[in-house]
């Protein structure tokens, strides 16, 4: 039997995150982060942070963040697993290349990511690897050796992150008055984005209308709708929806957005909807503002009861699917064949993303992936 530990050839988990501010002075140079190359005007930046300022200036994602760290940590600890787990964000502090440079003075040299964006998509993965690439480049820029870094697989469909949710929608349809609880739809969310990185989302022989994004949401959103009937003997009806649209307006879009959709429902005599942010890992910016705020306002005008089932955040359960997610792609590495857990119809994610998948806007070089320069 080998001596080697369970998580090797890996020393080392780096949560990757978006980031977010942590105070009003913050708000604006975030957002020039996020905005960087795109020319915005510093007085555009502070319309769109309004909805930071109505928070205090603080994200809530960075402390959520920080309990999933603990989270973690606590996991792999109770678990015999000795895997020293970072955190760098792409927009704020801590900033990505900061917590990579400090990954290489601890001198670990194979480093698995775990991203706090579930889907395939542009902005939910190829962005993220793209990061990875410009942070590794920066310390080659220094002299400093980085680290291989390579991406755990997506997990949308993974029994950690869906069960979780199925028990967040039975206590979100539990808050609703007892007349409507039966007849309540769930209206599943999650980030719109453009139709045409939607189509060329995932593996490229997958391409087409709404590509691998629109897919796994959908077999996500029919698995938890499907627990929710086994557990209540009821049929909640669904739909899949979309939030926080932040193009221009002649660039289609994956439509229809929330409110929009609990309008028609109301029109059509819905008599509650339960909002699921079946897209989101954690209560962030966008679940407490455009559901808890922005469509809770739109269904108190309209008169509709609604609900909004928890996020995963830091369930054990799904602090349990990262550990099992270390071990398998480990296993895997070392020509094992471990077990791949998933559930739905979709069966599990590709371990390496391959060449054509969720491509750039633009061609820019991109770590953990089969055309990454950093194998």
């Amino acid at each position: 039997m080998s001596d080697q530990p369970a998580h090797a050839p890996y020393d080392a988990l780096l949560l990757l995150s978006f980031g977010g501010p942590e105070g009003p002075d913050d708000v604006v140079p975030f957002l020039e982060n996020v905005t960087r190359g795109r020319g915005i005007p510093r007085e555009r930046l502070k319309e769109v942070g309004q909805h930071y300022f109505l928070f205090g200036g603080v994200s809530p994602i960075n402390d959520q963040n920080r309990a999933l760290l603990g989270a973690l940590r606590k996991e792999f600890a109770e678990h015999g697993l000795d895997l020293p787990v970072y955190w760098g964000n792409r927009n704020w502090a801590p900033y990505l290349t900061d917590t990579l440079r400090e990954i290489a003075a601890d001198g670990r040299r194979r480093v698995l990511t775990l991203a706090t964006s579930a889907y395939a998509s542009y902005s939910g993965c190829r962005q993220y690897r793209e990061n990875l690439a410009d942070a590794l480049a920066a310390l080659e820029a220094e002299g400093v050796t980085p680290p291989r870094v390579d991406k755990l697989r997506h997990y949308f469909n993974h029994p950690g992150f869906v069960r979780p949710m199925a028990d967040a929608v039975l206590a979100a349809l539990a808050e609703l008055p007892e007349d409507v609880r039966a007849g309540a739809h769930l209206a599943f969310t999650t980030h719109s984005i453009p139709t045409a990185a939607a189509d060329t989302s995932g593996p490229a022989d997958g391409h087409g209308d709404g590509g691998a994004y629109v897919a796994q949401h959908l077999d996500v959103a029919r698995t938890v709708a499907e627990a929710v009937r086994a557990e209540t003997g009821t049929e909640h009806p669904w739909r899949l929806v979309y939030q926080s649209r932040s193009g221009a307006p002649h660039i289609p879009w994956l439509e229809p957005d929330i409110c929009d959709h609990l309008a028609a429902a109301h029109g059509d005599g819905v008599p509650a909807v339960v909002m699921v942010p079946i897209g989101f890992v954690s209560d962030h910016m966008e679940v407490k503002y455009d559901l808890d705020t922005e469509a809770a306002a739109k269904a108190a005008e309209l008169g509709l009861p609604v609900a909004r089932a928890a996020t995963v955040g830091a369930d054990p359960r799904f602090a349990a699917a990262v550990r099992e997610l270390v071990l398998e792609r480990a296993a895997s590495e070392r020509g094992e064949r471990p077990e791949r857990c998933a559930l739905g119809a979709l069966g599990p994610s590709h371990d390496l993303c391959p060449v054509g998948c969720c491509p750039a806007r633009a061609p820019r070089p991109a770590a953990a992936g089969a055309d990454s320069p950093y194998a």
